[in-house]
């Protein structure tokens, strides 16, 4: 009694193969959305230092620094913070622009922006 020719040989391994890259990309997708959380929060805290800075007398030409070096080094390098015009004399608006890192180029979320007004002192 000889058994059948059968032509599904390896495909547990193609099977294996295509269930690997599914989880890989679910796995940098996740990975990306912590990056475009931990990009938000960063741009906040930097707008609020910023912020807090340039409130205070003699703090306008110091709050571009001051908002750089609260947030990570890595992503300190491509913010644009700004004073944003249109607040009343006794405030201060701060606008932080951080441009999102991608992990793949499928994933694009663009700039991460916050702005914090506080009053001057």
């Amino acid at each position: 009694m000889t058994r059948p020719a059968r032509d599904d040989r390896g495909q547990a391994a193609v099977e294996y193969a295509g269930v690997l890259a599914l989880l890989l990309f679910v796995a940098l997708a996740a990975i990306q959305l912590g990056l475009v959380a931990y990009t938000a929060q960063q741009a906040g805290t930097a707008s609020r230092a910023a912020a807090r800075v340039a409130s205070q007398k003699g703090g306008a030409d110091r709050y571009v620094e001051s908002g750089k070096a609260a947030m990570s080094d890595w992503l300190a390098d491509e913010a644009v913070i700004s004073e944003a015009p249109g607040g009343s004399f006794d405030e201060v608006k701060v606008t932080v622009r951080v441009k999102v890192p991608a992990l793949l180029p499928v994933f694009d979320f663009g700039d991460a922006t916050r702005s914090t007004t506080m009053r001057c002192d």
